[in-house]
């Protein structure tokens, strides 16, 4: 396995490779000298060579990679055992493998409490007539021996288990996983069709909401996964991740185990001023930045602004600015405004790096930190 760094310049026999894909430039920075990863973490199987980006948390390879691990298991609330993970198979892809199977056996789990099926419209010309005759179809066919006919039907091939069905063949592409196989038998009823997961914006209801974990990992999955051309017989692909979305989700989720009453993104419009702060407490807002911060010139005054705006629109004066430690430990207390208009800002850093290689040992270790951090 070869390791990467983000924001550190990758290796020679890489760079035409990136070069030469084009779906590899959005997460890398080319320039004239070098090629460097701009805040993307994850895997690149290129041809017959496994590379890992990692972030440079711990002076240790390994720790750094399970950190990152660790880091996408809570950011994305899959729920996964220590031993689980240990005992992954071996495969090239077993990065990419452990979130394909947790897809898989949360689908399967709800496909064997009943497929969804929903009402779906159709026109057939029958024999006998089912549902609506139409009028207009049936006298410009007046001799015709059937009928058309509109009618409902109840039905497994709707939008839903289309989509279900086209990540099901994705995957199927990178994982022999048996789980997948049997979700991929259940929708033997569903036509299949090429998706656009940047169109797709599915609703959930009373009658679904049990499968909007597995459609929301599916789709996680599938933005962050990008075949790659090659000369190869060997599969070549990207599984990337923006370490900004990462960052904010993991310190979201923690969040929300030490105060109940935590919102993520919550947007709300005041006037025409639109806000979404990352996190969102009774009496906290908290932004999370995820930037290399060196020295206290790093920290922008737009930032500082708008913290200000979050603080007094939402009526919430304690705000928190959280960084990733790097080199300096931010920790600055400021007070922005006055009397009736004053918010108060912490800028502090937290520090990722944990000796620990347990799952729950780190994210509880993580979640420490931020209590401490949170007394004003």
């Amino acid at each position: 396995m070869n390791y990467l760094f983000e924001n550190q310049n990758i290796t020679k026999s890489l760079e035409s490779y990136i070069k030469e894909n084009k779906s590899l430039h959005e997460h890398f920075e080319i320039n004239f000298n070098r090629i460097k990863p701009k805040n993307r973490c994850g895997f690149l199987s290129i041809e017959n060579e496994n590379y890992f980006i990692i972030p440079k948390i711990s002076n240790k390879e390994e720790q750094n990679l399970n950190i990152f691990i660790y880091m996408l298991l809570k950011a994305y609330d899959i729920k996964i055992s220590n031993p689980d993970i240990a005992n992954l198979q071996n495969t090239n892809f077993k990065y990419l493998e452990l979130f394909i199977r947790f897809f898989a056996d949360s689908l399967l789990h709800e496909l064997k409490r009943g497929i969804y099926k929903t009402y779906i419209t159709r026109e057939e010309n029958l024999k006998v007539l089912r549902g609506k005759y139409l009028i207009e179809k049936n006298f410009q066919n007046f001799y015709h021996m059937n009928i058309y006919c509109e009618f409902d039907e109840f039905s497994t091939d709707n939008e839903l288990n289309k989509f279900f069905l086209y990540a099901i063949k994705i995957f199927k592409r990178y994982s022999s996983y048996s789980n997948l196989h049997k979700c991929d038998s259940v929708f033997d009823e569903v036509y299949y069709s090429h998706i656009d997961i940047n169109r797709i914006n599915f609703k959930f209801d009373r009658l679904n909401q049990r499968f909007e974990k597995s459609y929301e990992i599916a789709m996680m999955i599938l933005k962050k996964l990008s075949p790659l051309v090659n000369n190869s017989t060997q599969k070549s692909f990207a599984f990337l991740f923006d370490m900004s979305e990462v960052f904010e989700k993991f310190i979201g989720n923690l969040y929300k185990e030490i105060d109940s009453s935590t919102l993520l993104q919550c947007e709300r419009n005041f006037g025409n001023l639109k806000l979404k702060p990352d996190i969102k407490t009774e009496t906290q807002i908290i932004d999370t930045k995820y930037k290399l911060v060196k020295n206290k010139d790093d920290l922008k005054t737009h930032d500082k602004y708008q913290m200000f705006t979050y603080g007094i629109n939402f009526n919430i004066r304690d705000t928190i600015l959280l960084y990733p430690k790097h080199i300096l430990d931010v920790d600055e207390d400021l007070r922005l405004g006055k009397d009736y208009n004053l918010v108060n800002l912490k800028i502090k850093s937290i520090d990722l790096k944990f000796e620990d290689d347990g799952y729950k040992e780190y994210t509880e270790e993580i979640k420490n930190r931020l209590e401490k951090m949170n007394e004003f």
